[in-house]
């Protein structure tokens, strides 16, 4: 397992430890649970990215006008 010390301001450093008793966590564990969440965004971008590069754009355009359409009717 590594150690990573890096440097905030005193009063975020407060805010997230605060953060951490309210979730009722360690300091660390709310540290390895947002470095999780980064990790899966970027790997989500990654691989969106990799499939846009492959796909066609006029496919994808009516993909997403059928979401928008979907969740216009949902908003209704």
């Amino acid at each position: 397992m590594g150690t990573l010390t890096i440097r905030l301001p005193d009063d975020k450093h407060q805010r997230l430890k605060e953060l951490a008793k309210q979730r009722n966590v360690s300091l660390n564990k709310l540290m390895e649970e947002f470095s999780t969440v980064a990790l899966a965004q970027f790997d989500l971008e990654s691989r969106f990215r990799v499939m846009a590069a492959r796909g066609s754009v006029d496919a994808g355009l009516s993909i997403l006008d059928k979401l928008d359409r979907a969740f216009t009717k949902q908003s209704k």
